[in-house]
């Protein structure tokens, strides 16, 4: 994984939240934002399974 200079895109998160905002709220959209990120990154190193697989493994109806 490539190492990102992160203080960019948290003054990003911090600048979108509301002055109301909570550390909840903080904590919450870095959680989500990471998320994404490691999603991103999973898929674009092939690190996804097919819907229809992961509904067939666990039994459920495609």
């Amino acid at each position: 994984m490539q190492t990102e200079k992160i203080k960019p895109k948290a003054q990003q998160i911090l600048d979108s939240l509301p002055d109301s905002a909570t550390w909840d709220d903080l904590m919450y959209r870095i959680y989500v934002r990471q998320s994404i990120e490691a999603g991103l990154e999973d898929s674009d190193n092939g690190r996804t399974m097919d819907v229809r697989d992961v509904r067939k493994k666990f039994g459920l109806p495609e």
